[in-house]
């Protein structure tokens, strides 16, 4: 069966040449006579990839030397907990800026683990609009937004609402907040890699990876050494921050596999010349589907203020559920595949991350015109 066009939301979309290269080393990684996921985590021939895809990661953004980058295990679900574990002292307390679903789960897990160690987490602005099931999300936070404590632990925030398609600093009229002293903390799973970043701005960067760099089951920690340094150390040992940072995240067995593609997946970001020719790539796919919406008011709308739209998650919706129902099934039937919106909100979601190929979205687009002429 030919590969089909693959929009999910995660796990998503991986670089063909990618897949690939995983491919052809299955068997017999670097000439060792057995698979990467055979090799022991403490051998050279892991190590080498272990070492390439952090140098990498260090490459391509730009990472300072104040900070650490890191693998950690599970998803960043369990980053919800871990984070305000190890930087929330007792007493303190974590500001977090809610403008969707991840940041809602975020903040009610937060909550739950500060109470546990005798601190706290306080909401400091939301961009929720309703209540319960009808509770809406349609933009990033301004300043008017935001209050943020002087003596927050840090200031959490979702990049990109993955669910509602909400992005911060996609339009300069939406870049990412000002919290002065206070270390920003980043839940940047969906947008990962998507355009250059300055690091230096925030205290904290977390990604899952199986939106946009790798397979699920790592986490990527970017953090500054200083809030290693200081975090809790009340706190078991495998939560710790500190503790991957001082094993280069080899203290235990890591998700050999998965880091092995990620490597992958950045050697093939920076051949293709880095996060800022893969900003111009994203921002034409994306362009061109708000493009086809705009184009057809009447029959498909974002829900979404301009300025906030994001460029890996493009929501929309059409006249009627059976219309949107239609669609995907259409879709579907031409090998486009993952359109169906998050099942809190319904509609269409076209996940365009680094990997969804360019000619992807103009096959889509040319269906989406066709489809809307046909009502």
């Amino acid at each position: 069966m030919p590969r089909v066009k693959n929009f999910n939301a995660g796990p998503a979309a991986l670089p063909l040449p990618a897949l690939e290269r995983a491919r052809d080393e299955f068997l017999d990684f670097a000439g060792s006579g057995m698979s990467v996921m055979e090799h022991s985590h403490r051998g050279k021939e892991y190590e080498a990839v272990h070492d390439e895809a952090l140098a990498l990661l260090r490459e391509l953004l730009g990472v300072p030397d104040a900070y650490d980058v890191l693998f950690v295990q599970g998803g960043a679900s369990q980053l919800f907990a871990q984070i305000p574990m190890n930087l929330v002292e007792k007493g303190r307390g974590a500001d977090y800026l809610v403008t969707g679903a991840w940041g809602e789960k975020a903040f009610s897990e937060a909550k739950a683990a500060t109470a546990m160690l005798g601190a706290s987490a306080r909401l400091a602005g939301t961009t929720g609009e309703g209540e319960g099931k009808e509770k809406r999300y349609v933009r990033a936070a301004t300043a008017a937004d935001l209050q943020v404590s002087p003596d927050a632990a840090y200031l959490h925030l979702t990049s990109n609402e993955t669910i509602h398609g909400v992005q911060f600093a996609v339009d300069p009229a939406r870049p990412f907040p000002d919290a002065g002293k206070v270390p920003l903390v980043a839940d940047m799973s969906s947008d990962f890699l998507w355009k250059p970043v300055d690091v230096s701005r925030f205290g904290l960067i977390y990604a899952g990876a199986q939106k946009n760099i790798g397979p699920s089951g790592v986490v990527v920690v970017i953090v500054r050494k200083d809030l290693v340094a200081a975090g809790r150390k009340d706190i078991p040992k495998i939560f710790q921050l500190r503790t991957p940072a001082e094993n280069k995240s080899l203290y235990n067995t890591p998700p050999t596999f998965g880091i092995y593609m990620i490597r992958n997946v950045l050697a093939w970001l920076k051949g293709l010349g880095g996060l800022g020719a893969m900003e111009q790539r994203n921002r034409a796919k994306a362009g061109k589907l708000y493009g086809v919406i705009d184009a057809n008011p009447g029959f498909y709308r974002c829900p979404v203020e301009r300025e906030s739209r994001s460029v890996m998650n493009v929501v929309f919706r059409l006249p009627a559920e059976a219309d949107e129902e239609r669609f995907v099934k259409e879709a579907k039937a031409k090998g486009m595949v993952g359109l169906k919106g998050h099942r809190s909100v319904g509609g269409i979601r076209v996940s365009t991350y680094n990997a969804v190929e360019p000619a992807w979205l103009d096959e889509l687009c040319a269906f989406m015109q066709d489809f809307a002429k046909r009502g």
